[in-house]
């Protein structure tokens, strides 16, 4: 096969593995999804979901956010790790969104990636999740399929996420970016694949005998 070949039974198969792929970080609006998105950073979204309940319970609004003392926050915030760095950040882009935004999460990528501890993926996924921008969020599934999967070579997150956008029709990204994260983990997991194990990766190279060696987001 070649790329774009590969690319075409990829989505193919994704398509009919997740339909309708939901998004796994609980939320209720995007200010809620914002900060569960930067929780989730070197995190599992399932004790994301364990957490937010209790954040939210304490305010769910940056006007409200803001009012709160970081220290508190953090308490909250603590079992998704780097909880000094997350609940400071959580705190100031409360504060930037009510001060510059109107109190509102904005529907603009660099705005976003301006704010404290949103990062170039987690401004992605608000952008195609809340506000149904075509975007690409890499996480590290998609990096290290994207490699088994010879879509990309790995160099770097931004070089994957180039490579996909020009591999995918941009009517399908935000939907895609999920199936992928649902397929590597359900499937083509770290351990659990090589590059010949799962059922795409064996779909996709029959002839292949010797693992994959893929390089880390």
């Amino acid at each position: 096969m070649t790329k774009n070949e590969r690319a075409a039974h990829v989505l193919t198969r994704l398509s009919e593995l997740y339909p309708n792929p939901p998004i796994p970080l609980d939320h209720t609006d995007s200010y809620t999804l914002l900060v569960a998105v930067l929780l989730s950073a070197q995190c599992t979204d399932v004790r994301v979901n364990l957490v937010t309940p209790s954040l939210f319970a304490v305010a769910r609004t940056p006007q409200k956010m803001m009012k709160v003392p970081v220290d508190e926050i953090q308490a909250i915030i603590r079992p998704c790790g780097l909880s000094p760095q997350k609940a400071k950040a959580i705190s100031n882009l409360s504060r930037i969104l009510v001060e510059k935004h109107n109190g509102e999460v904005p529907a603009d990528l660099e705005a976003l990636e301006e704010l404290p501890g949103v990062g170039h993926k987690t401004a992605q996924v608000v952008m195609a999740q809340s506000f149904a921008v075509p975007s690409f969020p890499v996480d590290t599934h998609i990096h290290r399929l994207a490699q088994r999967w010879k879509l990309s070579d790995g160099k770097s997150v931004a070089q994957t996420e180039r490579d996909l956008k020009r591999l995918f029709p941009e009517e399908t990204w935000n939907k895609l970016h999920l199936q992928i994260i649902y397929y590597g983990r359900e499937y083509c997991t770290a351990r659990g694949c090589d590059g010949t194990v799962c059922p795409i990766c064996r779909e996709l190279f029959p002839e292949r005998v010797k693992a994959v060696k893929t390089k880390k987001a």
